[in-house]
């Protein structure tokens, strides 16, 4: 008998777009730049925590922004969440069915009309089938039956139930014509009377419905997680609260070079300090960590609260996350395309010509922050932001850096809305791939989870970026591409029982070793042997089994030497 797999139809293998298979070399390389990145993390004093991949909407959703929310990955409810959906439908007829019917009487009917006659008029059994007929004449292109369905029936209830016509009543004696009339202006009386219900069913907001039928998302970053979990835990952590993660995102993003939708970070947050020192020692855990992994950086550095200063000495306070959106993109797409967003935005063109000078400032920072001084002298969030970020440029000059450059940049805004004190962003130097980390001082991130006055400042590693940059700067060592240490080929039963019993003792001293599974010609087990870089391979045939004896032979050098079996185990160091 067919099992029903083998009479399904055959698919071509294929995984989403934006995510990735690794193979065992790419894994060993990425385990590479893991370990340095959890070392240094531990010789800083943070501790591991793990969170879970996905999180209630409602945490993740208004923390990163208008762009960022639209890359939230929702999970559909699971079960049948047309129950739910239905009963916001039924809402949204109750809106557009009055519109409608408002369209129709308002340009056949005086202004003056009495709306308690009106109100009986329309109440008649009549006319409520006249105007479901209306809506009936849209199911002509209609497919899919259990939408039609739920419209039918909720169209039914919707035309005889009592708080649907008090609905009307109410909004005519409460004189909010002005109300229909805009949804008369809007598209959805255009898109009810003149397309299919499929068709408005697909015009509608898609924030409108979100909530009816997802619950849930896929986490977007760790930083926002990380401040759920310490208020859930607040009473059995101790603060300051330093901790690392290092675990998979989801962005609903475009995938090109660099920019996947699911990719792994690595964060190092602190809680429950205000000291600037901890963006000193973040600098640092930066430039340790880039410096052990070969790679050359700048550390890009700002402060949210200079932005502020300028947001309202060009008297566009209003306007601050317009303004940092549209100068995080300076970068990606120059000064006066980001002058034409900011238009765009609605901030003036006198606004922009204050701001102009920001976009000019070059030099160490002594003579930045001076120049800046100038500008915002008249704003004390300014001058605040200019003196922690000359604290954390002095004291990082005493300390000094062992490979990173450390680069004020007065037009970096990372456009995150939570951000209210430094900005980070590391470039690698010599490639063209855009940031490879970045992070943040956020002062009452977890008060949103009702825990009020609690600042905290954290800094991530993209590993997918960092590495592309190991890789096209061949920065990787040799010997992590090597997975096993010592293949033993297999001639037989007694020789593989003999390599068994050697590999293990091999294995307690921490080498690493295989016994090829079967007793096939000797010319594939090598060529098996080429394929993992194996260092040294391992012959035992009859004639060594008798004797005691295994030929050792280095892969690399091709050089052999006799071994007894004794000897073999103590003097082989990999």
């Amino acid at each position: 008998m067919h099992s029903k797999f083998s009479q399904m139809a055959i698919q071509k293998p294929s995984i989403p777009k934006g995510t990735r298979d690794f193979s065992p070399e790419e894994v060993c390389k990425r385990q590479y730049i893991f370990d340095k990145i959890r070392h240094q993390f531990q010789l800083f004093g943070y501790a591991p925590i793990e969170t879970p991949s996905f999180e209630n909407l409602s945490t993740l959703t208004g923390k990163y922004g208008e762009e960022g929310d639209r890359l939230i990955f929702k999970i559909l409810n699971s079960g049948d969440y047309f129950v739910q959906l239905k009963i916001s439908i039924k809402e949204y007829f109750k809106i557009l069915y009055s519109s409608a019917f408002y369209y129709i009487v308002k340009n056949s009917i005086d202004d003056n009309i009495d709306y308690t006659e009106f109100y009986k008029h329309f109440k008649s059994d009549s006319n409520i089938n006249s105007q479901k007929r209306f809506y009936e004449s849209d199911f002509i292109n209609i497919d899919n039956l259990r939408i039609r369905e739920i419209f039918e029936n909720e169209m039914n209830s919707i035309l005889k139930e009592a708080s649907f016509n008090s609905y009307i009543v109410n909004t005519y004696n409460e004189n909010k014509v002005s109300d229909f009339i805009d949804f008369k202006e809007s598209n959805y009386v255009k898109i009810l009377m003149e397309s299919s219900f499929l068709t408005f069913f697909s015009e509608l907001p898609s924030n409108t419905l979100t909530s009816q039928i997802s619950e849930k998302a896929l986490r977007y970053d760790l930083t926002v997680p990380f401040a759920r979990y310490v208020v859930q835990h607040q009473n059995e952590i101790s603060l300051p609260f330093k901790r690392y993660q290092m675990q998979p995102v989801w962005r609903a993003d475009r995938p090109q070079k660099g920019r996947f939708r699911e990719f792994y970070q690595c964060d190092a947050d602190v809680v429950g300090s205000d000291s600037l020192l901890q963006e000193v020692e973040l600098v640092s855990l930066y430039d340790s960590v880039f410096n052990e992994l070969g790679v050359g950086v700048e550390i890009h550095f700002n402060n949210r609260k200079i932005l502020s200063g300028l947001a309202e000495v060009a008297n566009i306070s209003d306007k601050l996350i317009d303004f940092t959106v549209a100068l995080d993109k300076l970068d990606k797409i120059g000064e006066e395309k980001v002058k034409e967003e900011m238009l765009q935005r609605g901030i003036s063109e006198e606004a922009i010509q204050i701001l102009s000078p920001l976009f000019q400032m070059s030099g160490d920072f002594q003579s930045q922050l001076t120049s800046l001084t100038s500008i915002l002298n008249s704003s004390e969030i300014g001058m605040k932001g200019i003196e922690e970020v000359r604290f954390v440029f002095e004291k990082i000059q005493k300390l000094g850096l062992k490979s990173s450059d450390l680069v004020l940049n007065l037009t970096l805004a990372r456009g995150l809305d939570y951000y209210t004190g430094a900005i980070l962003e590391v470039k690698a130097k010599g490639v063209q791939l855009g940031s490879i980390g970045g992070g943040g001082r956020y002062d009452d991130l977890t008060g949103i989870f009702g825990l009020k006055g609690l600042s905290g400042v954290g800094i991530s590693f993209g590993l997918d970026r960092i590495y592309l940059v190991i890789e096209e700067l061949n920065l990787f060592p040799e010997s992590i591409q090597n997975s096993l240490d010592v293949l033993f080929i297999n001639f037989g039963e007694a020789e593989a029982d003999k390599a068994m019993e050697l590999s293990m003792q091999l294995r307690s001293k921490g080498i690493r070793c295989e016994v090829y599974p079967d007793a096939v010609k000797m010319k594939k087990q090598m060529q098996y042997a080429d394929k993992k870089a194996v260092k040294y391979v391992v012959i035992i045939g009859e004639e060594e089994l008798n004797a005691g004896n295994a030929t050792l032979k280095n892969m690399v050098s091709g050089e052999q030497s006799t071994l007894k079996f004794e000897e073999l185990v103590n003097s082989l160091d990999i």
